[in-house]
């Protein structure tokens, strides 16, 4: 019976309980299941748990659920923990490692089959992709950023309404979501405008510096035509020449956080008004009133379609998603390799989407699943 290790790693998402067990369920009875504990430091301590029927039906009571149930977490991908890693893989005697991750954990998932081939180790391995930012390459989207993206559209609303009744005591409100160094997130929060009233009435994203005067003149003219401005930014969203801000290093890893705080003082300063910056904070990825039923749907299908994958015999891929050329929204799955989902890097923003949101727009709804509306203010002037 083959020996299956799967672990989640990186950022967990609302969603990612789903994946893994799409692909537990798929195949549990036809292998011996060992769950890594807290991602790759599990493997890397060798943290393991034998799966049996109970551990099945607890992973199962997760599977609606946000946050990594078996741990996830970030650890440093040194060369000696790659080698601590293939060798505690040996010493279980798996023959397949999956692990659901993004950017960094594809990488890491790749050298540890790189290190297992320079041992003599067959080691499949596969990628079950996750993100909330969508700046992993290889793939239309991935599993828990519809989520991500409902709560910021849907929050971004909220608050603009709220801004808008409290208009005679704090015009201005600045919102910084996730996206380190994409801006899929951010434009999100324009998805459910409908006019000027609604926001956001600005957007900062990292593929695009913000120039301070354009930024200026939108908030004075927002303020202007509707008493509010709503702006809204990426974490990694920063002043053109200047570099991005930053609250502390954790293990070598810059945790981004403050450029909200920046524009607040700006704005103060050079307008005069009431200004207020705040953080979005991890509920963007762990708020389960507003996970996506598309988004959890195809969470489920990429551990399934994972599994399918494993049993064939594919190794040193990754899940992709893709659109299938119908009239209505569907999604396809399929192998890719690991070595070109690294090639390509970090997806960013694309240039087409960011001079064109409405076609944005078009492209997120399905990812959203959410058509809600609504009315305009009841009080306008």
């Amino acid at each position: 019976m083959r020996r299956v290790a799967i672990g989640q790693a990186g950022g967990p998402t609302a969603v990612i309980n789903s994946t893994l067990v799409g692909f537990v369920k798929e195949v549990f009875d036809e292998s011996s299941l060992y769950l890594i504990k807290n991602g790759y430091e599990g493997i890397v301590k060798g943290s393991f748990i034998k799966g049996d029927r109970t551990t099945l039906d607890l992973l199962e009571s997760h599977a609606n659920l946000p946050g990594a149930c078996l741990g996830s977490g970030r650890y440093p991908r040194e060369k000696k923990n790659i080698k601590l890693s293939v060798n505690n893989l040996k010493k279980k005697k798996i023959d397949t490692l999956v692990i659901i991750g993004g950017n960094g954990s594809m990488e890491a998932l790749l050298e540890i089959k790189n290190e297992a081939s320079s041992q003599g180790y067959d080691l499949q391995v596969i990628g079950l992709p996750k993100t909330v930012d969508n700046d992993l390459g290889g793939t239309d989207h991935a599993p828990g950023f519809g989520s991500a993206a409902k709560y910021v559209a849907n929050t971004t609303r909220d608050i603009s309404r709220d801004l808008h009744a409290m208009r005679n005591f704090e015009q201005v409100r600045i919102l910084e979501t996730m996206g380190r160094n994409a801006g899929w997130l951010a434009y999100a929060s324009a998805f459910h405008k409908k006019d000027d009233y609604d926001g956001p009435h600005f957007i900062g994203i990292p593929e695009k510096p913000i120039i301070k005067e354009e930024l200026i003149n939108s908030v004075d003219s927002a303020v202007r035509r509707s008493g509010h401005a709503l702006v809204v930014v990426s974490e990694g969203a920063h002043f053109a020449k200047e570099k991005l801000t930053h609250k502390k290093i954790v293990d070598g890893r810059t945790v981004l956080g403050g450029v909200s705080t920046q524009i607040e003082n700006l704005i103060s300063d050079k307008l005069g008004l009431s200004a207020r910056g705040e953080l979005l904070g991890m509920n963007q990825r762990s708020c389960s009133a507003l996970v996506s039923e598309s988004d959890r749907n195809e969470a489920y299908a990429v551990g399934f379609q994972g599994a399918r994958f494993m049993k064939e015999g594919k190794t040193d891929i990754m899940i992709s998603m893709y659109r299938k050329k119908t009239s209505s929204y569907d999604v396809g799955y399929k192998p890719i390799a690991l070595d070109k989902v690294i090639s390509k890097g970090e997806r960013l923003l694309t240039e087409y989407f960011i001079d064109d949101l409405p076609t944005y727009n078009k492209w997120l709804k399905p990812l959203i699943a959410d058509s809600s509306k609504y009315p305009t203010p009841l009080i306008t002037d």
